[in-house]
């Protein structure tokens, strides 16, 4: 292997002994994955940030005196759900009474870096205008990571009709009929909690949304309900010891392919939080290691070395799996249409969560 230099150049004649630093290889470490809130609420009479400024705050009050009572309230709910999240807002003028577009308040979250986007309107105009965000800032140019959070505290009926209209991947629609909370305060509990999970394969199962209020027993979705509710691409809540508001499972609202066909490949919540992961610890490596690389017969190799290496070590945090019997499938090879580039496929076979145990008890006698 040849070795290369950035600030020593090759044309010195004058004797001596000259040292350069390379940080390049020093990070052998995965990435963090610490996870940020971003709501996107009406401005308040007084609210003192102007429109479509994101901004962080650090309690209810502050957030209500930035942008108004609405902020206040989902606030409040997500610190009683998550007392040490990260939570901005970013304000939306709203006439009389009519339901405001958020696309230009979504834009502006765009170089944020939030991984969570929770709007205040939970309409199928204002969730499709969130699908179209997360869809074009999380596609492979621009590689964000984010998903969508949205609650109903109506009717299941209400709840799967709304989720069957977005069908995405990346936006989870949870529903607890009956709650005295508002559907703003269950979503934002419900984001808080998510961004307490920073392990993406983990399942969010049993975990509680401190300060829900638990709807009346004759308002809690049944076994039957919840089994529809997840059937359609929609995260059932329900009471648990105690009194308190539980995580049944947290899935998307995916549920149909392209064609139309049942597809189950992004059911859970956590499939596209690993693939996502997944796509910054690689990406974070490769520039890393070849911020100023040149491309030789070497080069690919070295690539997969280094991809390999990822995939290692997310297998030793249970993240991705099998990966020595998939090692076949990693390949980096040269680009057949461009000579500056490179092309490779990484196979990643997710954690998969234990969401179902079936046991036959066998009576001996």
């Amino acid at each position: 292997m040849s070795i290369s230099f950035d600030t020593i150049p090759a044309s010195i004649r004058k004797p001596g002994a000259y040292f350069e630093f390379n940080t390049s290889l020093a990070v052998r470490t995965l990435p963090t994955n610490r996870q940020s809130i971003c709501l996107i609420v009406p401005l308040g009479p007084n609210a003192t940030v102007p429109a479509n400024v994101p901004t962080q705050f650090y309690s209810a009050d502050e957030a209500g005196e930035l942008f108004g009572p609405v902020a206040k309230e989902m606030t409040e709910a997500a610190i009683k759900a998550y007392r040490y999240v990260a939570i901005s807002a970013v304000g939306v003028v709203v006439e009389g009474d009519a339901e405001p577009n958020i696309s230009a308040a979504l834009d502006a979250t765009a170089m944020g870096g939030f991984t969570i986007l929770v709007p205040a309107w939970f309409t199928q105009s204002a969730l499709t205008a969130l699908r179209a965000h997360i869809q074009t800032y999380t596609d492979s140019i621009e590689q964000q990571s984010i998903i969508g959070v949205a609650a109903l505290t109506g009717t299941l009926s209400a709840a799967t009709t709304l989720a069957a209209s977005l069908n995405s991947g990346a936006i989870t629609l949870a529903v607890l009929p009956g709650t005295a909370s508002s559907p703003r305060q269950v979503a934002a509990a419900y984001a808080a909690v998510i961004a307490s999970e920073e392990d993406p394969a983990r399942p969010l199962n049993t975990l509680v949304l401190g300060g829900v209020q638990a709807p009346g027993i004759t308002k809690r979705l049944g076994r039957t309900e919840q089994e529809t509710a997840l059937a359609n691409g929609v995260t059932p809540l329900e009471v648990g010891a105690g009194d308190v508001v539980q995580i049944v499972r947290a899935v998307s609202t995916y549920t149909k392919s392209a064609a139309g066909a049942n597809d189950v490949s992004l059911l859970d919540l956590t499939t596209i939080r690993t693939l996502y992961y997944v796509r910054n610890a690689c990406r974070e490596r490769v520039r890393l290691r070849f911020p100023r690389s040149k491309l030789s017969v070497k080069t690919p190799g070295a690539v997969r070395g280094e991809l390999l290496d990822v995939l290692k070590k997310l297998e030793e945090l249970e993240i991705v799996e099998e990966v020595d019997a998939n090692a076949a499938g990693l390949v980096v090879e040269r680009s057949a249409q461009d000579v500056n580039r490179l092309n490779a496929s990484i196979p990643t076979d997710v954690v998969n969560g234990l969401h179902v145990f079936a046991g036959r008890i066998d009576l001996l006698l």
